[in-house]
């Protein structure tokens, strides 16, 4: 079976080096490239299987290279996970609503950056694609066609707002989301949904799951993500 290939991009040699030994040593391919429009160029040769982007690089940042790539439909479906070393909330924010699966915030484990590699790569595997079936996650049931919900054999009455966030949700778990995607992703003809609104939504949902409720995670300064 074929090495998945991690593209590493970064402009601290020693990071690149660090990155892509672990990399090895944990049976991914690894390459390297030390800025935006090596990594681009390197992309258009072997599209990789995901890309550890650093923000702050010598010529065009990460966000521009994330971009660039989330506007291609050649490349727009590559996970990428951002590496920062300020961990501001305004350019992890960013990086979300850019398309970034998830993000590391520098100095980092690689043991910790690893396994979001390997999730992101999970996830990418099993992603949702458009049909009517139901989503499944322990016991909690969710029919997108018939709009019913149920926690093992008991119907679960929602909003349309919460049924909403609930379905969306569930098609990415894991993935962390800011409050700005889940206002794009649930916006209603009813009333304009904001960021508060999004709030009180999530503890009326949480109310409503019970036991299930501690799967959906608030990420501090950022949004929330429904843990697997």
């Amino acid at each position: 079976m074929p090495r998945e290939m991690i593209l590493v991009v970064d402009d601290d040699r020693d990071v690149q080096d660090m990155v892509c030994y672990n990399l090895e040593q944990s049976d991914f391919r690894p390459l390297s490239a030390e800025n935006g429009e090596d990594a681009l160029q390197c992309i258009q040769k072997d599209i990789p299987d995901l890309v550890v982007l650093d923000l702050m690089l010598p010529d065009m940042d990460g966000f521009d290279v994330c971009r660039s790539l989330k506007n291609n439909p050649m490349t727009n479906e590559i996970p990428v996970i951002m590496l920062t070393a300020k961990g501001e909330e305004t350019d992890i924010v960013s990086g979300l609503e850019l398309g970034a699966v998830d993000y590391v915030v520098k100095p980092f484990s690689p043991r910790v950056l690893l396994a979001r590699i390997r999730t992101a790569l999970r996830e990418r595997g099993e992603s949702f694609t458009e049909n009517p079936k139901r989503l499944q996650l322990d016991d909690l049931t969710l029919d997108p066609e018939t709009r019913e919900v149920w926690i093992g054999a008991n119907t679960v009455s929602l909003t349309y707002t919460e049924f909403e966030l609930l379905h969306f949700l569930l098609r990415h778990p894991g993935k962390v989301h800011s409050r700005a995607q889940l206002i794009e992703a649930v916006q209603g003809d009813d009333y304009p949904v904001t960021g508060r609104s999004i709030d009180v939504q999530i503890v009326g949902l949480r109310k409503k799951l019970h036991h299930m409720s501690e799967r959906v995670e608030t990420v501090r300064g950022i949004g929330y993500r429904l843990r697997r």
